[in-house]
């Protein structure tokens, strides 16, 4: 089977269930309702009034670390959760305890509550809650005095108010006598600073243009003085630098090289100015001469070298008092050089004595500029603290007050229907599985299987006609022939005629089961009787409609012979032998040598005898006939007696030695149960018949004449 059908089977189960147990599942539903509404009736009817508040931070900025100087208000992200379990606490409901003289008003009539009940009680009608992504807090008061709970809330807001508002001035007047005495430490701190600052000035003579600007730099006068100095001797040594290059540069000089070297190095001289174009012309006509074709003796050739040879005496002569003049100025510039080397080592020396006066004074300047920025901060801190202790905000405030409310909030007839109608939905249901969990009877075919290892012979629904009492054959007959065609297919010995129907107990319908069967035994052919051998209850006589005076109990004692208590029926093959009156001293007459004589004559006399018998369970009878007919049929009735009681049917009837051949499971609710309707299928067969064309035709009573026959056939 695969996984779908058996969920499938298992959900059926599980309706099934539900469905023969939906008697107990709407009384229990019934009562759950009830018992609600009488409960919701008698709850006092409880009005509810909210007011709604706004709730901020203190705005008092708090000193967090006095000596690190540190002053801000820190965010607390719980802060609103915090006070909305403060609103719950003694601080403020015992003040709204005493102005509303909640005391006398909340305790029960004729008595005086003490304090803290009556504050456990207004806590817990009491609802409080935060707007979601706001500061705004709704207070909801539930009470049977509509004005009281609106009164309530407006005293818990008020009150809640006027004690953040008298917290945060207090806080705020210790927060200001804190910040007034830091003020004072700090003036005397930024005032001894600066004294000890000008103090170290004045003597180490440091000239500060601006003591209160951290810009102004702090100097010396002799670290002026060693400015000017370093300053010359970088010129003088640029200087005699540049007198040594041009020194070089003019003793390698030739004289007709001097006019362009003198003009690159910068030094001006009239002398080479004239001279030098001179020489340079001598030496172009010198050229020119040459080139004319005058030789070298020519006079006017010799005139001309004559005066070329002048002018470079004179520019030769002018060169060497060049070289002089640079020689005696290179000496003097060196000379000054050293001069200002000197003074600068030892200028160098005090400078770095007046670098660490310097450096002191610029610490003690720099602490007092510290203190004195954070003694400016404190002070503006401490102006506004003032500001807000003088004109504090309100740190709650409320934007709707509380009304009376028009109905009653608890308790909620809806709410609790709903509830009520689901709590009784699911205890019916819980309580039917309980108790077909507690149910050890019978249920199943396979319960009759698994439990007692005998095939079910049949399946009888409820409501049974007596067959033998119809005027015409029924659909239930069709039941006990599926069990007459199973009890010959479960023979061990065909030969085999008698039998009798057994139960664990009274009214599981054995006897109307034998008296249908023999029916339709007798319907089929056979010579059948039925004997009532259930003498302390007999019932086959009145379904048979026969006298019960004389009987079987009158065969056993021997005052009546076989022929005389056997009683025919409706059916010629059909006989009865009833029980017959039994007296007190008649208990236990079966167990004795007539009765088995008799079940003898009776098997050679007749086809099938049945024989009916008291429940085996308690009654020594049904254990005596068992033991001496061929076969036993153990009728159950549907949910009704535990398994453990049929085992022990089945072990009576083994003890005794009686041959059990199978189990009719009778009295099957079918309606109830959808699990056996494929038993009772072949009452579709017994519908009404559609009318056949030709039947249309004909007459009433021939169409009655012909069905009557047809049923005749069908048996």
């Amino acid at each position: 089977m695969s996984e779908s059908t058996e969920a499938k089977l298992h959900f059926l189960d599980y309706w099934r269930v539900v469905k023969l147990r939906l008697g107990l599942i709407f009384l229990t539903f019934f009562l759950v309702m009830v018992s609600a509404e009488v409960y919701v009736y008698f709850l006092p009817r409880q009005f509810y009034s909210q007011v709604t508040i706004e709730i901020k931070p203190d705005v008092n900025q708090k000193i967090t670390e006095i000596g690190s100087q540190n002053f801000n208000l820190r965010a607390d992200p719980q802060f609103l959760a915090t006070q909305i379990q403060v609103l719950k606490k003694a601080e403020i409901l015992d003040p709204v305890i005493e102005k509303l003289d909640l005391v006398k008003k909340l305790s029960p009539a004729g008595m005086t509550m003490p304090l803290q009940w009556v504050r456990e009680t207004l806590s817990r009608s009491m609802i409080v809650q935060e707007q979601r992504n706001t500061t705004l807090v709704d207070i909801g008061i539930y009470h049977t005095d509509k004005q009281l709970a609106a009164d309530i809330a407006n005293t818990v807001a008020t009150t809640y108010r006027d004690k953040r508002i008298e917290d945060s001035q207090h806080s705020m007047g210790q927060t200001l006598n804190e910040m007034r005495d830091e003020l004072n430490v700090q003036r005397d701190k930024m005032a001894l600073l600066f004294k000890e600052a000008s103090t170290i000035r004045q003597e180490d003579g440091i000239t500060d243009l601006d003591p209160d600007s951290a810009a102004s730099v702090p100097t010396i006068s002799s670290e002026r003085v060693a400015g000017v100095v370093e300053n010359l001797s970088v010129e003088k040594r640029a200087l005699v630098d540049q007198l040594r290059s041009q020194l070089a540069r003019v003793d390698q000089l030739k004289p007709e090289e001097l006019m362009e070297a003198l003009r690159i190095l910068g030094i001006s001289d009239q002398t080479v100015e004239k001279t030098l174009p001179l020489l340079q012309d001598a030496k172009a006509e010198e050229a020119r001469f040459l080139s004319g074709g005058l030789g070298e003796n020519h006079p006017r050739l010799k005139a001309l070298r004559a005066q070329r040879e002048v002018y470079a005496k004179i520019l030769s002569d002018q060169l060497e008092s060049i070289k002089r003049s640079l020689k005696t100025k290179l000496g003097v510039e060196e000379s000054t050089l050293k001069t200002y080397e000197e003074n600068m080592d030892a200028r160098r020396k005090g400078l770095i004595d007046d670098k660490t006066r310097t450096n002191r004074y610029v610490e003690k300047k720099s602490a007092y500029l510290i203190a004195k920025q954070l003694l400016l901060s404190v002070e503006h801190q401490y102006s506004k603290a003032r500001i807000d202790y003088t004109s504090p905000p309100v740190p709650v405030k409320v934007w709707q007050r509380a009304q009376a409310g028009l109905y009653h909030e608890k308790p909620s007839v809806i709410l609790y229907t709903l509830l009520a109608a689901m709590l009784g939905v699911v205890a019916g249901i819980g309580l039917a599985f309980f108790v077909e969990y507690l149910d050890t009877s019978v249920k199943t075919v396979d319960d009759i299987e698994r439990h007692l290892s005998l095939p079910v012979l049949a399946v009888i629904p409820t409501d049974i006609v007596i067959l033998l009492q119809q005027k015409r054959d029924t659909a239930d007959a069709e039941a006990y022939r599926i069990l007459k065609g199973n009890i010959e297919l479960n023979l061990p010995d065909h030969g085999a005629n008698t039998y009798t129907l057994v139960s664990g107990g009274p009214g599981e319908g054995k006897s109307t089961t034998l008296s249908n069967l023999a029916y339709i035994y007798a319907k089929g052919g056979a010579n059948v009787l039925v004997v009532d051998a259930d003498l302390r209850r007999p019932s086959q006589h009145r379904l048979f409609d026969v006298d019960n005076s004389i009987g079987l109990v009158d065969y056993l004692h021997g005052r009546k012979t076989l022929d005389e208590i056997t009683h025919p029926s409706r059916l010629d093959n059909l006989s009865l032998i009833p029980s017959g009156n039994l007296s007190m001293e008649d208990v236990g007459i079966l167990n004795g040598p007539r009765m088995t004589e008799l079940i003898l004559q009776l098997k050679k006399r007749y086809d099938v005898v049945f024989f009916d018998s008291p429940p085996i369970l308690g009654v020594s009878d049904a254990s005596i006939l068992v033991s001496e007919v061929d076969n036993t049929i153990m009728v159950v009735q549907y949910r009704r007696f535990p398994r453990n009681m049929l085992q022990r049917v089945k072990s009576t009837v083994a003890h005794v030695g009686g041959n059990l051949i199978g189990v009719v499971l009778n009295n099957v609710d079918i309606n109830q149960d959808d699990s056996y309707r494929y038993y009772s299928n072949y009452k579709d067969y017994y519908g009404p018949k559609r009318d056949h064309p030709d039947d249309r035709k004909k007459p009433a009573a021939a169409v009655a004449t012909a069905e009557n026959a047809d049923n005749e056939d069908a048996y």
